[in-house]
């Protein structure tokens, strides 16, 4: 296991975790076994998506769970339910939410099937932040059905200098043993929140990690979390283009860079994983070498080798998949915030 600060290579690919630097070539020609559907789900009488980042797969391993932004970039105001479960052939089978999130950005589905959702509120300015009654920045846990079961961080949110929380939650994850994970910190700069935040099962806050930086052990808008069979906690560090994997307690046991600059992330049973690159190019385009796209590999050894390329070439915002999931089957769910869109991948 590599420890950051120590010059490690990956697959013969030079990297450097203290420094929050990388010379690692892009990963841009690999085989493409995927074909596109699109208009796989359809959403109730025919309307359009709103910007989509959260998507999970339900414990039968094959419904298909996703929070969207009531078909705009933001759910204030609106009437509409933002979280949806899709069967197999991509037909809503429940539908929730109404009036409850303003902006939905992470989701993650328990093993009791319960739907946890982040409201990062990161699409609204402080300025446009409802005050009366204050809402966002907040965690909701919701049964199957709907029911509002637990609620986690302050309606209106909590600065950095608050004892409380949260301030644009990104990302939840629920670990097998009940724990729960939450990535916060959208915003960039000075001053951001960047961090991670453990809590017990019940809701009580046990311990936050990192703050924001460029070091081995800080964050620039920690974006999303996924856990492997071993219980490695993988954070997609997005602002510093990298992956950075830790154990329960927090400890930097890893620093991966091959997949470029994460929106998203998924882990399946098989420990296949998922990268989705909204960004590259196009908001971060220090990073241009590196296509948009999702990347496929292993969460065991870190080995990059299928990749979907965004087909929008030239964007000049987030494009592509920003959320990413796959189900028992290997097709994988593709949810874009700019293209307002969900995508389905299937193999060829």
């Amino acid at each position: 296991m590599v420890h950051a600060g120590r010059a490690v290579v990956i697959l013969g690919l030079a990297t450097s975790a203290a420094q929050g630097q990388t010379t690692t070539k892009p990963i841009n020609d690999l085989p493409n076994p995927y074909q596109t559907v699109e208009g796989w789900a359809k959403l109730p009488d025919g309307r359009g998506w709103g910007s989509t980042s959260a998507v999970a797969i339900a414990p039968d391993g094959k419904s298909v769970w996703v929070a969207e932004r009531c078909g705009a970039n933001a759910c204030a105001g609106s009437p509409l339910n933002s979280i949806y479960l899709f069967d197999a052939t991509g037909n809503v089978q429940k539908a929730f939410g109404a009036g409850m999130l303003l902006s939905p950005h992470g989701i993650d589905v328990d093993r009791d099937g319960n739907v946890w959702v982040t409201d990062c509120s990161c699409t609204l300015g402080r300025n446009a932040q409802p005050r009366n009654p204050p809402a966002g920045h907040q965690v909701f846990k919701f049964s199957p059905d709907g029911k509002l079961l637990m609620t986690l961080g302050k309606a209106g949110g909590a600065g950095a200098s608050d004892s409380g929380y949260f301030w644009q939650p990104n990302d939840v994850l629920v670990a097998p043993n009940g724990e729960i994970y939450v990535a916060e910190g959208h915003s960039s700069g000075a001053g951001s929140i960047a961090r991670i935040l453990k809590f017990s099962k019940d809701g009580k806050l046990i311990a936050t990690w990192g703050q924001f930086g460029h070091g081995p052990d800080d964050y620039d808008q920690p974006h999303a979390l996924a856990m492997d069979s071993r219980g490695r906690l993988f954070v997609g560090d997005r602002g510093n283009n990298r992956i950075k994997i830790l154990d329960q307690n927090g400890k930097l046991l890893d620093t991966w860079y091959q997949f470029s600059r994460p929106s998203g992330i998924y882990i399946d049973k098989q420990d296949r994983l998922y990268v989705a690159d909204s960004e590259s190019g196009s908001v971060e385009k220090e990073h241009a070498a590196w296509k948009r796209g999702i990347r496929v590999g292993s969460a065991k050894d870190g080995k990059v080798t299928a990749f979907i390329p965004d087909p929008v070439e030239s964007a000049n915002n987030t494009s592509a998949a920003e959320g990413v999931a796959a189900d028992a089957a290997g097709n994988i769910y593709g949810a874009e915030v700019g293209p307002r869109a969900l995508k389905r991948y299937v193999k060829k």
